[in-house]
């Protein structure tokens, strides 16, 4: 059985998918561009763009009943991979101790030319 989580603190799919899925006990994000929920525009720099992407991610599971602590796997799209070090500056902000599995990856181009987009997969 799914359930589709859905929260007005992060922007609205913009497609045909949900924001986030709950099957049992594991939520599944979708990929969250860095998109400002009240004003509909991105942050500049890759800086606010990662920690836009992250309180968005952040945002949905809060509205499952989780935590950024239980996020066990994350996957950072980025544009350009010269901009990984400064992701990672911020992305780290956002976790823990144990920190979740991770894979980050250069995309030719992502939605709306953003220069990140994260996705979460957590558990209770």
């Amino acid at each position: 059985m799914k359930e589709v989580i859905a929260t007005t603190k992060a922007p609205g799919a913009i497609g045909p998918y949900s924001q986030a899925v709950k099957a049992g006990n594991l939520v599944i994000t979708s990929g969250q561009l860095p998109i400002n929920p009240e004003t509909g525009a991105f942050p500049e720099t890759i800086e606010e763009q990662t920690r836009q992407s992250l309180t968005n991610c952040k945002y949905i599971l809060e509205e499952a009943g989780y935590t950024m602590a239980d996020v066990i796997k994350t996957t950072v799209f980025l544009s350009d991979m010269n901009n990984f070090a400064a992701m990672n500056g911020v992305y780290s902000e956002f976790f823990e101790g144990a920190y979740p599995a991770r894979s980050a990856v250069e995309v030719a181009r992502l939605p709306k030319d953003a220069l990140v987009e994260i996705e979460c997969i957590a558990v209770k």
